[in-house]
């Protein structure tokens, strides 16, 4: 074996053995005990400031945070009035993510629990419309059976129960966690392993965060390449519409930092590699994928896109490539640094970002577009899935751009006998090529492409909720990404020099973590259950009487850094 395949090897197997496949790794046995330790909790003076500074609004702390929520819910469940309120909430949730089989008798036992005055948890602030609309369509199991009951009891405890809540010690605890997140965090705090890949400014690695086990993904962006190539504006979009979106399927952002020589973004790791090395490399003989996988992969994408769309978001650089897959088979979408984030009171934009083979008409001719151009990418991907090449160019064929764009704007696509009827019309509703005969993002939804009878076989409810089997599940033991000699390496940066403008900008990135990603990670790891615990009997604990602060030593204050 030669050197460069040893090295792949070598650092294959410790990124394996990291994810635990194999030797029965945990994420508790995998933590640095000296980055687990700086993961404490400040005494409540420490912390009690951030009243004054943090959005302590009922939607932002107990329903949006993750940390918040479990606070807020341990809250009602330590008093009895709002037991009710609390297990309905509970119970509704599990409801909308049950299997279609056992719906029936949870809406049953919902009704028996909280819609029955002579029920124990019977909850009388449930307007009697609403308990009757829900008995009237208790049969049929709808997905949206108690939204009216939820957003009743969110109405609720937004009321008297929050306002309680706000002065009790949950609230103080919220303000410690807080605390906690917003300390500095550097590359010190993550290990990393193998290289998966390379993008336009530096290289994405595996990396583990020291004091969790986490895995995630690290993307590496060099100062000085973003600057000698105009980067700065794309890398900092992309960063904030990482920050501000939350989709089961688009990448999570968890933490943003810099180094000496680059900035880096922690995202959600995706073992099984992205799909364009599924589609052409897993078995180069037989490329592609059958039907229902391709329809699996296109359908969560659809729901990224619209979650994007709703933000006022374009994507702009759909492709197989940026699209990874999960442990269990799941796709997200990544590489969102040619996204633009539409100004408030606009509608459309204009310019030229992409790549060639999947950007839409309108583009190509400078023309104003909006959502549509992602849709014309997405029929692009879909065809590409189940044909194994551009559907405007054959494989391998090496196309100028000038060339490229004229098939783009005047070729008719042609579909290979392998597609269905549905995919081949599904393809010619994405990829017309007038903007108002296409399929896409319309009334704030995508209800129209979900509607359409190549989806047929799709449950969109067990979908979102991510208990739909994928058709595919990655091997654990296998690293689906190229060889570190295929990956290669980046020349040096030469004749760039960084200036305090620079600096600061670099300042302006690397906010350290991302609330929400930061916050599931603390409660996945098992960290929120070390470090949330109550006094005796579930009283109030010492750190957070501050009274307390007198009866012991100074060091009592812990301090992460």
């Amino acid at each position: 074996m030669d050197i460069g395949g040893l090295t792949t090897v070598v650092a294959n197997s410790a990124y394996i053995n990291a994810r635990g496949s194999i030797d029965g790794t945990n994420s508790a046995a995998a933590r640095d005990k000296k980055f687990h330790s700086r993961l404490k909790l400040p005494h409540i003076t420490v912390c009690e400031g951030l009243r004054d500074t943090l959005d302590l609004s009922f939607d932002t702390v107990c329903v949006e945070q993750p940390i918040g929520k479990r606070l807020f819910r341990e809250f009602l469940d330590a008093n009895k009035e709002y037991h009710g309120s609390c297990r309905l909430w509970r119970d509704i949730e599990s409801y909308d993510l049950a299997e279609d089989s056992d719906r029936a008798q949870k809406a049953s036992k919902i009704v028996q629990r909280y819609m029955d005055p002579a029920a124990k948890h019977y909850c009388p602030y449930l307007p009697e419309d609403v308990i009757a609309k829900v008995k009237e369509g208790q049969e049929a199991v709808g997905d949206d059976l108690f939204a009216a009951a939820l957003a009743t009891t969110l109405d609720y405890l937004r009321e008297a129960p929050f306002m309680f809540f706000t002065e009790s010690m949950y609230l103080k605890r919220f303000l410690q966690w807080k605390w906690l997140e917003t300390q500095p965090i550097d590359a010190d705090w993550f290990l990393d392993f193998r290289v998966l890949g390379k993008g336009g400014f530096g290289e994405v690695s595996a990396c583990q965060m020291k004091a969790t086990g986490k895995l995630y993904a690290c993307k590496k962006l060099n100062k000085k390449r973003l600057k000698k190539r105009k980067g700065y504006e794309g890398a900092m979009v992309e960063k904030r519409i990482l920050e501000k979106v939350h989709s089961r399927f688009i990448v999570s952002l968890a933490y943003a930092f810099q180094t000496k020589e680059e900035l880096c973004l922690i995202m959600t790791i995706m073992n099984g590699g992205d799909l364009k090395y599924h589609v052409y490399l897993v078995d180069e003989n037989n490329p592609g994928f059958e039907e229902p996988r391709a329809c699996f992969y296109i359908a969560q994408i659809i729901q990224g896109l619209e979650h994007l769309h709703q933000k006022r978001i374009i994507y702009r650089d759909l492709k197989p490539e940026n699209v990874l897959l999960d442990n269990d088979g799941n796709v997200r979408i990544s590489d969102l640094g040619l996204a633009v984030e539409l100004k408030e009171g606009k509608t459309m934009t204009k310019g030229y970002a992409g790549t060639p083979g999947y950007m839409p008409p309108e583009m190509l001719k400078g023309e104003k577009y909006d959502s549509c151009v992602d849709y014309f990418s997405l029929g692009v991907t879909l065809f590409e899935f189940l044909a194994a090449k551009n559907p405007f160019r054959n494989r391998g064929e090496k196309v100028e751009r000038e060339e490229m764009k004229e098939r783009m704007l005047t070729r008719q696509v042609e579909y290979p006998d392998n597609f269905s009827q549905n995919a081949k019309l599904l393809c010619e509703g994405l990829l017309a090529k007038e903007m108002d005969k296409r399929m896409g993002f319309k009334n704030g939804c995508c209800d129209e492409i979900r509607a359409h009878p190549f989806f047929t076989d799709i449950n969109w409810r067990k979908l979102n909720a991510g208990i739909l089997p994928p058709p595919f599940v990655p091997d654990p033991r296998v690293v689906y990404a190229k060889s570190l000699d295929d990956v290669g390496a980046f020349s040096s940066v030469k004749g760039v020099n960084l200036e305090d403008t620079d600096r600061s900008f670099f300042d302006e990135f690397s906010s350290g973590n991302i609330s929400i990603p930061w916050q599931e990670e603390m409660i996945d790891m098992g960290i929120y259950s070390e470090l949330n615990v109550w006094g005796p009997e579930g009283g109030v604990p010492d750190d957070l009487r501050r009274e307390s602060i007198l009866e012991q030593p100074k060091s009592s204050t812990c301090c992460a850094s």
